[in-house]
């Protein structure tokens, strides 16, 4: 893809990841960088080392404030929440937080406890991504998970009782064996209980997982796009917006984090195998960071937390932008495009008019977004730009 000069860069919103990697038990499924418990976890130590990592990553900053925060794991509710009030509030004294972050708890349900909860709220963290998958036992069970459909529902009264009004369910589609009948079972028990958000995904098999070595057998791709189609329906007839791929939220109760994430903001990325981007001023570039993945050889860098670090290539921007924004429904503006990436919108003008013409993207005033049929197609539209 051709190139223009790199004489645009300005400096997004900042938001912070960090990644706790233990979990009670693997999910067959599961490619994230996630390990599980054989003994009792170092809380204290691991604390003690995503706060010197984070102040490692200080110089990355570049006078903003932080926007959201994003505990991911593995199974973040195993800390306790006195260990993840002593790191925020340590995180609180070296950058400042924006008067409304949003600060997000990645629960497994097997883990929420009614009192947990609570505390919880009260160290500052003010939302939570449920992983419920599913509502049917025997999926559960088939995905490895350590809950039941009972956990889920409780899972959600702890929430709500602990002071929590903002919470996501994570719910899978395109299970074992799954009807459309079944998938909308699930999708409806969720919707019972009114989150604020629904993450709703297809099962895919990932390389390097149980499921990749023993696939189950997966629903064929005509029975996929009846799950879908019936799917989208019924959340929107619920008041559920579609405003990513897989990702649907009541009225202004998007998940902010991951919205930083899809408009190409930075984020600092700190613990074992976290992923960072950030844009750098003085030498007009966009690098992408990541910490060691091993949660033991992360402990044992316990001064430095030295980052791996990769300059984005400037012919390979654009796509990189176009990744993440395009699986947006609100789409894009050329002068975004050219502040975030440091090039003329002309690098993409072309391929833009060309999808527009196939009907695959479109212009309402100055977004640029994929039409209702690109959304459909979306890598079909993303290898225009390869």
């Amino acid at each position: 893809m051709p190139t223009g000069p790199v004489n645009h860069l300005q400096l997004p919103p900042l938001s912070l990841y960090i990644h706790i990697p233990w979990c009670v038990r693997k999910c067959p499924y599961c490619d994230f960088n996630s390990h599980q418990k054989s003994t009792e976890l170092p809380e204290d130590d691991y604390i003690d080392a995503l706060l010197q990592d984070f102040a490692s990553s200080l110089g990355y900053v570049q006078g903003r404030s932080l926007q959201s925060i994003f505990f991911g794991g593995g199974t973040p509710s195993l800390f306790s929440a006195q260990g993840l009030d002593r790191l925020l509030s340590n995180i609180a004294k070296q950058i400042n937080f924006a008067n409304d972050i949003e600060i997000t708890l990645e629960a497994n349900p097997g883990t929420a406890e009614r009192l947990k909860f609570a505390d919880y709220r009260l160290a500052g963290i003010n939302r939570l991504s449920i992983g419920v998958q599913s509502f049917d036992d025997l999926q559960l069970q088939a995905l490895g998970r350590i809950h039941g459909s009972d956990d889920a529902v409780k899972a959600v009264e702890f929430a709500r009782a602990g002071g929590f009004d903002n919470f996501n369910i994570d719910i899978m589609y395109g299970l074992k064996g799954q009807s459309t009948g079944a998938a909308m079972r699930d999708l409806d028990a969720a919707i019972a209980l009114a989150p604020t958000h629904v993450s709703w995904y297809q099962l895919t098999i990932e390389p390097n997982t149980e499921f990749y070595k023993r696939p189950p057998v997966l629903p064929e791709d005509d029975a996929l796009i009846d799950i879908q189609d019936s799917g989208l329906a019924l959340l929107q007839s619920h008041g559920y917006e579609r405003y990513e791929v897989s990702a649907f939220a009541q009225s202004r109760r998007q998940a902010r984090h991951n919205l930083n994430y899809w408009r190409f903001g930075d984020y600092l990325g700190i613990g074992a195998g976290a992923h960072g981007k950030i844009t750098q001023l003085d030498t007009q570039s966009i690098v992408r960071t990541r910490k060691k993945k091993q949660p033991e050889h992360y402990l044992a860098d316990s001064h430095t937390y030295p980052a791996q670090q990769h300059v984005i290539a400037q012919d390979e921007i654009a796509l990189e932008y176009l990744l993440n924004v395009l699986r947006l429904s609100e789409g894009f503006t050329a002068t975004h495009f050219e502040h975030s990436t440091g090039l003329g919108f002309d690098t993409i003008e072309k391929q833009v008019s060309s999808l527009q013409h196939q009907g695959l993207m479109e212009r309402d005033g100055p977004l640029i977004r994929p039409s209702d049929k690109g959304q459909q197609f979306l890598n079909s539209v993303l290898e225009a730009f390869l």
